[in-house]
């Protein structure tokens, strides 16, 4: 079904509430496992509705965020939610207690009950009202990104539309852009203490009702970690520091010299690759999203039949416009087995990314879409972005289609972005972990601790007041996920670990690579993050020497490179 044809009607949280407490005593005197398994079913099919309806809801107001009727809807999402999950919970405990609970395993796996007893840690009815306010400070935080309006160059723009000027070659109008974005952070400083102070409060309220010391341990919950923990992140930070920063300084040392920039770089003359101007993609939106459709035709028979099925049902919303929410994402309608993504094109190489990066996330949802049940369908989120990120290297091959002469400078500059943004993501891990550890700080100690990380994470950049907000060391507040997912951004990192083993076994042989790949999406959710990750044969991110390994060969091909293309 095409998205604009799906119907979309409010779901009921308190119906939702009142059919899980039918079901869970229907679950607890069930007297055979088949009786017990078809009232689970029962609740399945209605989570599937509910679910989808919720995703629907949230697509069509990120489309258009002034569009007044989905602004509602959204609004009375983020008022219920806890009200779905405590249904949701409702179902999950009662599973738990089945004396069934061996057959349901045995029928479908292990990790559906371990993902339950994560579940069960990360969430109870008391923290309700702090889950509800803290749905309406992120919907406002996504509010306030997606109005902006910013004159520059005689037209208003929204902060995604100011991409490609954030870009250019030309460094005055690259520097204007960047002033201009930064101004805009600026203006709206107040507010976005405000919500991060209020959200940060909020969140260690909910850890110490539910008996944590602080919020790290039920954010970790809640972002259902099944197969490591703090201390492990905190290994890879570490390991972080020792290989990947002053490889990435590197790069940006050489950066700096071939483009006749001062070293540190400013986040403006960070952000130019190449003095002959950053890759970018030939074409309009149409050509790309074509060459797109070519590109998973001819990489294997499964990614043909899943790019058809999105683009003959219309599932996804690409161009950028007034109004509508930035950044990109992928979501999925259950009931109609619909993967969705939501992008905004803007003149630079992230429209090919979105292509390949959201796209992959996109796939992993229609191989899964037909596991049943619906815990099962998809594995922890640093898992998901293993999806996103290998896909955007094995697109390497088709990638003259979408950058013609530009082609040799994408792969340099997206192999070292690849490199280079594993520093930035653990920062943005660290200082949550900073922050979490200590509620009571204020903006201006918040911002200290962000201006501290980047003095060790990102020494490259220079922080020095002369661009507003960034080299204030404030541009944290522009990352969504600080705000409305905390502790997500290390997923990225770890992902990026593994995308990378993909892309140097790729260089050998494709095919094996894929065939890998392939294993790794085809186990969904069943299995967690490290036993996918040994599934495909390669190492885990927590093994130290997997970074170093992954470096060493991105070093050794970016150093190959012919310098007359680095210009």
């Amino acid at each position: 079904m095409k998205f604009n044809d799906m119907p979309y009607s409010r779901p009921n949280a308190e119906e939702a509430l009142a059919l899980s407490k039918e079901l869970c005593g229907r679950l607890t005197s069930a007297t055979t496992f088949d009786e017990a398994d078809a009232v689970f079913s029962k609740w399945h099919h209605a989570l599937t509705e509910v679910e989808t309806y919720i995703s629907i809801a949230l697509v069509r107001h990120t489309i258009d965020t002034e569009d007044s009727f989905y602004t509602a809807e959204q609004d009375y999402l983020d008022e219920s939610m806890p009200i779905f999950t405590e249904a949701s919970q409702n179902i999950l405990l009662a599973l738990n207690n089945s004396p069934f609970k061996q057959q349901f395993i045995d029928k479908y796996g292990y990790l559906l009950f371990k993902n339950i007893e994560i579940e069960l840690k990360s969430f109870s009815p008391i923290i309700a009202e702090e889950l509800a306010a803290e749905n309406k400070l992120s919907s406002e935080y996504d509010k306030l990104i997606a109005s902006a309006q910013i004159d520059f160059e005689g037209e208003k723009r929204t902060l995604s539309q100011l991409s490609p000027f954030k870009q250019s070659a030309n460094d005055e109008q690259r520097n204007a852009a960047w002033q201009a974005d930064g101004s805009f952070y600026t203006a709206n400083a107040q507010r976005l203490d405000e919500i991060y102070d209020e959200m940060t409060k909020l969140r260690d309220k909910m850890a110490r009702k539910m008996g944590y010391s602080n919020y790290i341990e039920l954010g970790y919950y809640r972002m259902s970690r099944n197969s490591y923990d703090a201390r492990d992140v905190e290994k890879f930070r570490a390991a972080v520091v020792k290989y990947i920063v002053p490889i990435a300084d590197k790069l940006y040392r050489k950066q700096a010299e071939r483009n006749g920039f001062v070293y540190p770089l400013s986040y403006s003359d960070a952000a130019l690759t190449f003095r002959s101007g950053n890759p970018k993609p030939f074409g309009t939106p149409d050509q790309i999203l074509e060459h797109g459709r070519k590109f998973y035709h001819e990489l294997s028979p499964q990614t043909a039949e899943f790019i058809d099925f999105m683009f003959e049902n219309e599932l996804f919303d690409v161009l950028s416009r007034k109004g509508k929410s930035g950044g990109g994402y992928c979501t999925s309608f259950s009931a109609y087995k619909s993967p969705f993504i939501f992008a905004n094109f803007n003149g630079t190489s992230h429209d090919v990314e979105v292509m390949t990066h959201e796209a992959g996330h996109a796939f992993a949802a229609y191989q899964a879409r037909n596991i049943y049940p619906l815990y099962n369908q998809s594995p922890s989120l640093e898992s998901c972005e293993v999806h996103s990120m290998s896909m955007e290297f094995f697109a390497w091959p088709w990638q003259e289609g979408w950058f013609g002469k530009d082609t040799q400078k994408f792969y340099y500059s997206h192999l070292s972005g690849a490199l280079t943004f594993i520093p930035y993501g653990t920062m943005v891990d660290h200082f949550q972990h900073i922050v979490y550890e200590n509620p009571e700080m204020t903006p201006e100690q918040r911002h200290d601790e962000w201006r501290k990380l980047t003095s060790i994470y990102m020494p490259w950049i220079a922080l020095d007041g002369k661009i507003p907000f960034y080299s204030e060391g404030k541009a944290w507040q522009r990352q969504s996920h600080i705000y409305e997912r905390p502790f997500y951004y290390i997923d990225y990192c770890l992902a990026q670990t593994v995308a990378l083993q993909f892309w140097a076994l790729s260089q050998d042989d494709f095919t094996d690579a894929w065939q890998r790949y392939l294993k790794f999406v085809s186990f969904a959710g069943t299995k967690t993050f490290t036993e996918l990750v040994e599934s495909a044969g390669l190492d885990t991110p927590f093994k130290e020497d997997a970074l170093k390994a992954v470096s060493d060969a991105a070093i050794k091909w970016l150093d190959s490179v012919d310098a007359s293309i680095l210009k």
